[in-house]
C-alpha cells in the first residue's frame, strides 16, 4: 500500500513538473518535449501505483498504458511537424545564440 502510494505521488509530481513546463517554456518544440516526457513517465508511474494497489485490473491498466505509450509519442510527432511546416521559429540560446549574434 505504501509503494502504490509513492508511484501515485511521483506520477502526479512528474504530472505536475510536465505542466510546468508546458507553461514556463519559450516555443513550441521545447514545450512540446516538456509535455510528452513528463506526462508519460507520471502517467506510468500512476498507473503502476494502481497495478500494485488493484491486481485484478491488470488487463485494463495495460491496454491502458499500450494505448498512451503508442499515441503520445505520435501526436507529438504530428505536432511538431506541423509547427516546423509552418515555419514556427525556434528560441535559440546558448552557444546558437552567439553564432546568430556573429552573424
Amino acid at each position: 500500500m505504501i509503494l502504490s502510494t509513492i508511484f501515485v505521488t511521483l506520477g502526479g509530481i512528474f504530472i505536475f513538473l510536465g505542466a510546468l513546463g508546458i507553461v514556463r517554456m519559450p516555443d513550441i518544440f521545447n514545450r512540446l518535449q516538456a509535455g510528452t516526457k513528463a506526462t508519460t513517465l507520471g502517467f506510468l508511474s500512476i498507473v503502476l501505483g494502481v497495478l500494485i494497489m488493484r491486481p485484478e485490473w491488470w488487463g485494463k491498466l495495460v491496454i491502458i498504458a499500450a494505448f498512451v505509450l503508442l499515441t503520445n509519442p505520435i501526436g507529438s510527432h504530428n505536432l511538431a511537424r506541423s509547427a516546423h511546416r509552418n515555419r514556427e521559429e525556434m528560441t535559440l540560446s546558448g552557444s546558437d545564440a552567439l553564432r546568430e549574434e556573429e552573424e
